[in-house]
Formats: C-alpha cells, structure tokens, sequence
C-alpha cells in the first residue's frame, strides 16, 4: 500500500480504497482456490468435454445480460450494492457446489447461472470502480499492480487447493476447497458494508454508447479488439486445465502449474508496470499477443505435461506485456469518449459484452469441434483458430490515436 500511496498521492488512498483492495485480494484468492477445480470437479464426474463447454458457455451467456443490468443498477442505484450482489452470487454459487456435491453435473445450469451472476454483478462494479479512482498517468500502474495482486493469489491458491485435494480421499478435498473460498467470500461481503455508498445519476443510456461506435473510430477499434480477446479467453479459460489433469491426472501437478504460472507472472507484471511507458503500447501489445500465439502452437499438438509448463512461463510473460497497455489503452479511449464522465458505466457495460460476444463465439466454437468431430484430431486445428484473438489485437490498436 505504501508503493500506491507514492504513485497517486496521499489523498487519493482512503479507507474506501483500502477496503476495496482487501475485497479484491480476498476475490482474487477464493478464485485462485476454486475456480480452476470447478472445471476438474465436473470432469472426474462426467469425463465429456461437451459438459465442461455447457458449464462455461452458460457462464458466458448469462455474465453479459447480468452486465446490462448491473450497469442500469449502478446509474440508478449504488454500484456498492452492485459490487455486494456480485460477491453475495459467487458465495451462492459455492454453497451450491457444496450442497449438490457429487451431483454437480447435473446441475450445470444453476451453476453455471449464478457464477455468471456473480462475475456480472462484481466485474461491472469493479471496472467502474477502476475508471474512476484511476487517471491515464496511473493507470498503467494500477494495472500492474493488481496484475500483482492476483499472481500473489495464484502463486497460493491453486497449490494450496492442489495439496489439500490431493491428500483427502475421493471428493472430501473439493468439499474443503470449496467450503474456504465460500468462507473468503462471506468475509467480503461483510467488508463490502464498511464501503461508502456511491450512487450515480443520470439516464442509463447503453443503447446510444453502443451507436456511438459509429461516430467514434476509436471507441469502434477498441470494441472490436475486445471481441478478438474474448474469442482466445472464452476456450483457454477452462481448457488448459483439463489439459494439464488429463495428462498428470493429479490435482497437485495442477496446483504446481498453476503456481509456476503465477510465479512467473507475478515478476512479469512488476516489471512491466514500471518499463512499458505510453509510446510503447502498441509495441509491446503487438509483443505479447504474438508470444501467446506462440504459446498456442507449442501445445496445439501432441501435449505433454512438460509442453504445458512451458506454455504457463509463456503465458504469464505474453499477458502482462499484453493486458497491461491494453487495459490502460482501453481506458484511455473511453476516457475521451462522447460524454464519458456521465456515461462511463455505459461504456465499461459495452466493453464487456463486445468481450462476452467473443467468449460466446469461442465456446460455441469449441462445442461444434467436439461434438461432431473427434476431439483428438479437432480441438488443436480449433486452438490454432481461437488463439489468433489476442494476435490480432494489435491490428485494431495499432490504428487509434489519442490526441
């Protein structure tokens, strides 16, 4: 806290902003326990791709219409109160795994809802939050910075989840996982009533900063970046861990990949918060984006365990170089947009469905690959197709201009 404080300046870390972190840090680590086992617990149950698709397309469909809503919610509302349902969904969400236990796969889209319910509620919240305790000089910063946050959390849950998994018989060690991440959510929801409200005003107008796009080159490139990004995360999001268990078949050898991943990452992020300076962007998203296609290639055929380690070094090196100028450009753009100081929730909300429609697509991409084809012979033709979005980023970027 102390490195924030230098960077933005005494005045701007209050105790709201304290509290915010702490409910961002405690998100972080429930997730970073969690979530990647979710996937794993549904596969020992079912053993179909074509499952794990169902789960997360539910995910990715009901997160953007739960975006719309939350965003009407914040204008009118409070977004506290967006960001408190946010968490209260994801304490539901895995009470509900608790409850179904080994029946989970039959229950895929309940749960499948309310993870996308509470993702919506809590990202939409949080974005806004973001845009607006941030300026464009701290930004890149600030990215970074939770870029650190969450490798922090990396680095301990999935092993930490991994080792408790691995040494409790049958599902007993999910049921424990998951219980904790429900106990750190529990506390931010407790946290999240210490925040001051922030009400907005104004008219919620989603339709016309979506037409905008039309008037604004830039706002239209950055949308149409997002959509590529979201095609690459919307299928690599949940298939690199089945990968990674079918190969190992341990929980462990998971949690140990996730922990180089994090590791890793979390110097990529420190680093490249401090070097990667505004004229660099284009630079290093250009960079990032063609590493982590080089990542999808080393994996797309004949995967081994080893290839996969690989591929988290390369990954946690191409996100940051990536995200980092990316999301601090992203900003920018809204940042100068038609009315953006009374439409930036309106903005952040058209931002992530541009990035739900590329999941959408992605995942429907990836269900067609396994359910007409051998999955063997047609999810690395797939991976190849899907992991172009981030590389193509920098084709939509590279043409703004900020002036």
């Amino acid at each position: 806290m102390g490195i924030l404080q230098k960077v933005i300046g005494e005045g701007a870390v209050q105790k709201e902003l304290n509290l915010l972190l702490t409910i961002g840090g405690l998100y972080s680590l429930s997730i970073a326990l969690s979530n990647t086992f979710v996937n794993i617990y549904l596969w020992k149950q079912s053993g179909d791709f074509l499952d794990i698709g169902i789960y997360n397309l539910i995910v990715v469909i009901v997160q953007p219409v739960i975006f719309i809503l939350a965003g009407r919610m914040a204008k009118k509302v409070d977004r506290i109160i967006v960001l408190r349902l946010g968490v209260i969904f994801l304490a539901l969400f895995y009470l509900t795994v608790l409850l179904v236990g080994e029946h989970a796969t039959n229950f895929l889209w309940l749960l499948g809802a309310l993870l996308g319910m509470g993702y919506g509620f809590y990202w939409l919240a949080f974005n806004v939050l973001t845009f607006e305790i941030t300026e464009p000089e701290t930004r890149d910063f600030f990215n970074g910075f939770m870029g650190v946050l969450n490798s922090s959390a990396g680095m301990i849950g999935p092993i930490s989840a991994g080792f408790i998994i691995s040494r409790l018989n049958r599902f007993s060690g999910y049921t424990f996982v998951f219980g904790l991440s429900l106990l750190l959510f529990a506390v931010a929801v407790l946290l999240s009533f210490f925040l001051k409200r922030r009400p907005a005003h104004g008219k919620y107008c989603f339709v016309r900063v979506l037409q905008e796009r039309k008037n604004d080159r830039n706002w239209s490139l950055i949308t149409w970046a997002n959509f590529c990004q979201g095609v690459r995360e919307g299928t690599f999001m949940f298939v690199i861990s089945i990968f990674v268990f079918i190969q190992t078949g341990s929980e462990l050898a998971l949690g140990s990949y996730g922990l180089l991943h994090s590791a890793v990452a979390f110097v990529a992020y420190y680093f490249v918060s401090r070097l990667i300076k505004s004229d660099m962007r284009s630079k290093a998203i250009l960079f990032g984006g063609v590493l982590l296609y080089a990542a999808v290639i080393l994996i797309a055929v004949d995967v081994t365990y080893a290839k996969l380690l690989i591929y988290a070094v390369m990954i946690a090196v191409g996100y940051p170089l990536l995200l980092v100028p990316y999301v601090s450009l992203t900003y920018d753009v809204i940042g100068r947009a038609w009315h953006a100081a009374e439409m930036r929730i309106e903005y952040v909300v058209a931002r992530e469905i541009f990035i739900h429609l590329g999941r959408i697509v992605s995942i429907l991409g990836f269900l067609f690959a396994v359910y007409y084809f051998d999955p063997k012979q047609s999810l690395p033709i797939f991976l190849l197709i899907a992991g172009l979005g981030h590389t193509v980023i920098y084709f939509f970027v590279r043409q703004i201009k900020l002036t």
